[in-house]
């Protein structure tokens, strides 16, 4: 298992960051950015801090097992940005920062005098991502918007579940990681716009844009055919076999043969080869529309075999498979160690923590999980001392205000 690389710099080593969000989407995409080698300052507010750092399941002694995650390579500067004096520090840091990110409801950072228009007159090339429940603009804007609720509005929940329940959750934050990715991709390409350019620019990353861009052919389904997607617990319509199989020791197994080349290997594992040119299930089209028979005489054969022979046949002949993932046994997985997909980091409280690696991998410059999440405040003297310059004793009076 990899170790945490405190050395390693990362493609995006030169760039400079503030996190203003909280929470989730904007801190993950801050996360994101910090993981290749941004320099991610994330101001919380003195006293306080993120609510990240005791959100989550948690252990005995009460603390976060999640905002060591999120805030993992991150440095923490307290700054009360409700107040004028902590507004100006902002618009100091501002003249060097690359990237803003914010995620609080539209029009706050405006009644903060730090609006875009008001920090693009300090820092013309300032990339400013701004991540919503439903954008800058339009009827909704104003609204507050957690992720649940962008997953309901773009599409996602309505789709999650077995048809005999009401819509489910998929289990993770997903409508605020997609809102997040979206936004760091869209940092990343105003980057690029602005090293061609010089001109910085706004990213609008709403949350329920983020699930409805995910949503496949939804829309155009329903657009042209008249269709609704509905809930299909662990299958989708028309995609067969693909499905989760029961084995005769009791075990469940994932078995995707939906693609013609892949189904006659699965025929042919199963000692059946006949099936690939029965005309019930030789197409992709006749198997969706035999789907309910199909998956039924595949189970009647799975329940046949013990887990590993069944995975060993099934490798043998091709077809995908795979078992349904725990922490448990991502952590005991044998191609999790070898591609060192989790990395193990030291721990003030925990003596150690081990976490998912960054994703993806770049070959020449990649990324790194260097530290977890820092203790509140951590950084704010060094940033006020070695970025703003501020003295010693201007240090102190911000302190004694409680600016930071």
């Amino acid at each position: 298992m990899q170790q945490a690389d405190a050395t390693r710099q990362g493609p995006l080593s030169n760039i400079r960051v503030l996190e203003m969000g909280q929470l989730l989407a904007g801190p993950f995409c801050g996360q994101l950015l910090a993981d290749f080698g941004a320099e991610v300052i994330k101001c919380e507010q003195p006293g306080l801090g993120d609510p990240m750092r005791v959100w989550g399941q948690e252990k005995p002694h009460g603390k976060s097992l999640w905002w060591p995650v999120v805030a993992r390579n991150k440095k923490s500067l307290t700054i009360n940005l409700r107040t004028p004096e902590g507004q100006e520090l902002v618009k100091e840091l501002i003249e060097s920062t690359d990237i803003l990110i914010e995620n609080f409801r539209p029009g706050t950072m405006e009644r903060w005098n730090l609006g875009y228009e008001e920090l693009r007159a300090i820092n013309p090339r300032l990339i400013m991502v701004r991540v919503s429940g439903y954008g800058q603009t339009g009827p909704y804007s104003t609204r507050a918007g957690y992720g649940a609720i962008g997953e309901a509005m773009g599409g996602l929940r309505y789709v999650v579940g077995d048809p005999s329940t009401a819509p489910s959750r998929v289990g993770i934050s997903i409508g605020d990681e997609l809102a997040a990715t979206y936004a760091c991709m869209g940092a990343l390409m105003a980057l690029h716009h602005r090293n061609e350019t010089g001109e910085g620019q706004v990213v609008d990353s709403a949350i329920y844009e983020s699930v409805l861009a995910m949503m496949e052919s939804l829309v155009s389904e329903y657009d042209v055919g008249g269709y609704t997607r509905e809930r299909t617990g662990a299958t989708l319509p028309n995609i067969s076999p693909s499905n989760v199989f029961e084995t005769r020791d009791g075990k469940m197994l994932l078995i995707a043969a939906n693609q013609d080349t892949v189904f006659r290997r699965l025929a042919a594992a199963m000692g059946r080869p006949e099936m690939a040119t029965d005309d019930r299930y030789a197409t992709h089209t006749a198997r969706g529309a035999n789907m309910t028979e199909l998956d039924g005489m595949i189970a009647d054969w799975t329940r046949t075999i013990d887990l590993e022979p069944l995975q060993d046949l099934l490798e043998e002949h091709g077809v995908p498979c795979g078992l349904i993932y725990t922490a448990a046994d991502m952590l005991e997985d044998p191609h999790f160690k070898a591609r060192e997909a989790i990395v193990q980091l030291p721990h003030k409280d925990f003596g150690s923590i081990r976490m998912q690696n960054v994703a993806p991998r770049l070959s020449q410059t990649p990324g790194a999980v260097r530290h977890a999440g820092p203790d509140l405040g951590e950084h704010t003297h060094h940033v006020l001392r070695d970025i703003l310059l501020a003295t010693e004793d201007r240090i102190e009076e911000l302190r004694a205000a409680g600016i930071v």
